[in-house]
């Protein structure tokens, strides 16, 4: 037998130690303190303002969750308290005796608490040490390690980002963060299933807890095949092989279908359950090219923070949305960041369904982190949950050891204040290869991001492995990209703010300018707003009020990430990967995110929804390329016409093209097209079918544009709005925010550049009737060359 029931219900909070005197507030399992605290109506809302500010004591804080549940014997021989998470420095108590200590909000925890259980009434306490207390006992007792945060998030195994980042706030909890349960069982249980795909079957590694000397049927089944395995007295493994015929492939999205068998292990009444899919993957580790199935997948990807500071309020319809966004870019990878979380079920489920590749980091970031046995013995446990619960995933396909450890090592002035203490290196080069070899030897291992391929290669040679490139943002124009040419970019961003209802509603600042307390609060990035304003440069005119910095920072960022992914992806097949920083914030930010905290698409989403279509036109290198990521070859006329900024033509051309399937075409241009006679008054345009290419000779300050001129009408549709625009004059990215009339509202398109007598409709779902004077004026409808009053 085998049977489950939750403990969710019933549940108090109390504060234990630390400077504030809180007793039995009604407390949710899952969840963590700050919420409750927040339920209860004794924090104001953390991400607004700057109340963060006023919730430090939180992670200052002892804290004890107590709850009461009745039992009674129901003939198992065995039952066990589960906790999927605990978050972090726990001690659990069943009727006041002491059962664990936990140290790891990364793992799971099954307690045989059996002869503890009394009929009838039973009390469970779990009771938190503040985070703060632990890492000040654990940095004292390893000493001081660098990292570029003032924070001690590499002493403790929790979400890194809880401390702070560049994007978020310091918001340091503790709490029952995943579900808790009591199992009952008798016999034997299904310890570990360790399925290795194939692509014609499945071998399905099984490990049992056991309590008797009977011999043990374990039965394996797969599209209608069934395997049985018999284990006899005395052991506890077995491996059965299941050989699908005419078994159908998982591929990535925009490579094949994504079909999932489900696999189902029973032994002793206990029933294991997933979904998998028959593929192989592999890694071409100097070029970096993640293979599929033996095909090579160009990698169109964003990098995944948590998708909220407090992850258990993350559902699976708000992971679903998330997804919808990412995917609707054109995006098939995501990369789960290593100062985050191994993510929830539901995360991997939705990337197998919509044949999202899932880039895994361990939970490891830009810090030199302790290697003393304690700290490893809960990594090697982490680990090994982490990839016997993940492997069964056909979305998973490369384990990484680190986010950019190896290059503080290398390149962040770590040696002298290590003084030749360990830092990361054993587990980034021997403890997880050794795991991940043994428990899931379908998939590829690398040791860190970025990483050349060697530990003694340099990790900033983009010749080999993965780079992250943040020269641009830090320190160069967003055309420096130009200079780089690499194998694999797993790191890139540049920033932008939230979409204006997202920062109205987070900041109560009046009237809101870019350096308003609240504004500045929610830019977390050190000298973030400055460089917003650097970064402008001579692409965009430096604005004169909040309206102006809103948008032309926007459309800053969406032009930066756009400039790089067109020029990554116009290297392809040498380049085999992009991977922007980020999708997702974690709250209502100034952030390099391309969908905001409140789950607005910013302009730079619009762009990259272009950047990433499965076929590209775009200009490189003085010239044209034509990017073809899609299995069927591309034939076609390219339409090249040099203009004036009035919509006359000034010269003509016409090139025939055939681009093979997963390939790039590069066109020179010859030289009455790339050489104006007034580069302030001239572009070039290049067009083949529905794709387009535009290029200004000059930067948009410089160019003399006329004042932007257009007729416009309002009609109702199908959910909302149709606003269609006819240019008069030419219109140099045209822009709609509805948000700022009803802060529900979205639009369809953004960032259109028009020449005369060019329409764009633009489709705004709304539930509300908006005034179309108001949706068609400043500073809702936007223009690079608009006419102002």
């Amino acid at each position: 037998m085998s049977t489950y029931r939750s403990l969710h219900d019933g549940w108090t909070l109390s504060s234990t130690t630390g400077v504030r005197d809180l007793d039995t507030i009604p407390a949710t399992v899952p969840g963590c303190v700050h919420t409750d605290l927040l339920a209860a109506g004794l924090i104001d809302d953390p991400y607004r303002d700057d109340n963060e500010n006023r919730l430090t004591w939180i992670g200052r804080t002892g804290w004890t969750y107590r709850t009461a549940f009745d039992w009674q014997p129901d003939g198992a021989t065995h039952t066990d308290l589960l906790f999927d998470g605990l978050d972090t420095i726990a001690v659990v108590r069943l009727n006041g005796t002491r059962v664990a200590a936990t140290a790891n909000m990364h793992r799971s925890y099954r307690l045989d608490v059996r002869e503890m259980l009394t009929p009838g009434a039973n009390t469970l306490e779990v009771e938190f040490q503040a985070p703060y207390d632990y890492t000040a006992q654990q940095e004292a007792a390893y000493g001081p390690l660098p990292g570029p945060y003032d924070e001690p998030y590499q002493f403790i195994r929790k979400m890194a980002c809880n401390f702070g980042w560049d994007w978020g706030p310091t918001l340091v909890t503790s709490g029952i963060w995943r579900p808790v349960r009591l199992h009952s069982w008798s016999g034997a249980r299904l310890a570990e299933v360790r399925p290795h795909v194939r692509a014609d079957g499945v071998d399905v590694h099984v490990r049992l807890d056991r309590d008797g000397e009977q011999p043990v049927t374990v039965t394996a089944e797969i599209a209608g095949v069934t395997v049985h395995a018999v284990v006899p007295a005395g052991q506890h493994e077995t491996v059965l092989r299941l050989d699908v015929p005419d078994a159908r492939l998982w591929w990535p999205r925009g490579h094949g279908p994504q079909h999932l068998y489900q696999l189902t292990v029973t032994a002793a009444g206990d029933t294991w359950t997933r979904r998998v899919g028959l593929r192989t993957v592999a890694l071409d580790p100097d070029a970096f090219r993640i293979i599929v199935n033996g095909r090579p997948v160009f990698v169109k990807g964003f990098n995944w923070i948590p998708d909220d500071c407090f992850p258990h309020r993350v559902t699976r319809e708000r992971l679903a949305q998330r997804f919808g966004q990412a995917v609707d870019t054109g995006a098939n990878t995501l990369r789960v960041w290593g100062g985050g979380l191994y993510e929830s079920d539901d995360f991997y489920d939705l990337a197998d369904e919509l044949g999202l590749l899932v880039w895994q980091d361990f939970p490891f970031a830009c810090a030199a982190y302790p290697e003393d046995g304690t700290t490893r013995a809960e990594v090697e446990a982490e680990a090994r949950q982490n990839v016997v619960r993940l492997m069964s995933h056909p979305s998973l396909v490369i384990w990484c050891g680190n986010n950019e450890n190896i290059e503080g090592h290398q390149h962040w002035d770590w040696r002298e204040p290590l003084a030749g203490r360990d830092w990361g290196a054993g587990y980034y080069f021997d403890l997880l290869p050794r795991i991940v070899a043994e428990l899931d030897p379908t998939r590829p291992y690398w040791p860190g991001s970025p990483y050349s391929g060697a530990p003694d290669r340099d990790v900033h040679d983009p010749s080999t492995g993965t780079i992250h490139i943040w020269t641009v943002w830090g320190q160069q124009d967003y055309t420096y990209y130009d200079t780089y040419t690499p194998r694999f970019v797993a790191e890139f961003g540049f920033q932008g703010p939230p979409a204006y209802a997202t920062l109205r509603a987070a900041v109560s600042d009046q009237p809101l300018t870019p350096d308003s307390p609240g504004i500045a609060h929610h830019q977390k990035a050190t000298d973030g707003n400055a460089k917003l304003l650097r970064g402008l440069g001579e692409h965009l005119p430096q604005p004169g009020d909040f309206d102006d910095w809103h948008y032309y920072t926007q459309l800053n960022q969406a032009r930066a990430i756009s400039h790089g992914v067109t020029r990554f992806r116009a290297l392809m097949p040498y380049c085999m990967g992009t991977i922007v920083w980020q999708l997702n914030d974690c709250w209502p930010v100034t952030s390099w995110a391309a969908v905001d905290g409140d789950a607005r698409r910013k302009p730079l989403w619009y762009a990259l929804r272009r950047a990433y279509a499965d076929r590209l036109l775009t200009f490189h290198d003085g010239g044209i390329a034509l990017v073809n990521d899609t299995d069927e070859a591309w034939t076609g006329d390219l339409a090249l016409t040099r203009l004036d900024v009035t919509g006359q033509p000034l010269a003509k051309d016409a090139v025939t093209f055939d681009v093979p399937a997963r390939d790039t075409v590069r066109l020179t241009l010859a030289d009455t097209l790339t050489t104006p006679a007034d580069p302030a008054r001239e572009l070039l345009l290049a067009e083949t079918g529905a794709l387009r290419a535009v290029k200004m000779f000059a930067e948009d300050p410089a160019m003399a544009y006329p004042a932007a001129d257009f007729d416009a009408t309002v009609t109702p549709a199908h959910g909302g709005l149709d606003v269609h625009i006819t240019a008069v004059t030419l219109l140099r990215e045209l822009a709609l925010f509805p948000d700022r009339l009803d802060p529900a509202a979205t639009v369809d398109e953004q960032l259109v550049t028009l020449l005369p007598g060019e329409t764009v409709t633009f489709h705004v779902t709304t539930a509300q009737a908006l005034d179309p004077e108001q949706l068609l004026a400043y500073p809702v409808l936007r223009t690079v060359n608009e006419a102002r009053p």
